[in-house]
């Protein structure tokens, strides 16, 4: 068997499949959660906040303090520390740690019904019901 034969079975088993699926999944909903937190939660939050734009909040390294934004910070190749940019990402991930944790919840709860159902009781094997029709057969009549 080549290397190449054994790749491919390799890759199209069933777990490298489902793993690229979710990988492929994972990123896109990352953007979703990104642009959630970007565009529809830090706005009203900046806005509580005196009009703040987390997104370009900064610490400029270089201590001469002329810089107005994060992107002309950057620009001119200040060193900078990004500390809203960091707020941004922290809220990004607590977001898309809830939601794994809300789908594991379900998923678990789902299980437990599962395992909560008790099985029906196997049915009686050919030579259970003939000895069931048999000792029916021998009970006295009443």
């Amino acid at each position: 068997m080549g290397i190449m034969q054994e790749f491919k079975e390799f890759a199209m088993r069933g777990n490298v499949v489902d793993l690229a699926i979710g990988i492929i999944i994972g990123a896109a909903f990352g953007k979703i959660v990104t642009s959630l937190v970007n565009d529809v939660i830090m706005p009203p939050i900046g806005l509580l906040l005196g009009d703040i734009d987390f997104a370009n909040l900064f610490i400029d390294l270089t201590g001469k303090g002329g810089f107005t934004s994060l992107s002309e910070a950057r620009a001119a190749g200040a060193p900078v520390i990004a500390y809203g940019a960091f707020i941004n990402t922290i809220i990004d991930f607590l977001i898309v740690a809830f939601v794994i944790f809300l789908v594991i919840r379900q998923m678990n709860k789902m299980k437990k019904e599962e395992v909560k159902k008790p099985a029906p009781p196997p049915a009686p094997s050919k030579e259970e019901q003939l000895l069931t029709e048999i000792r029916d057969l021998l009970k006295p009549k009443k």
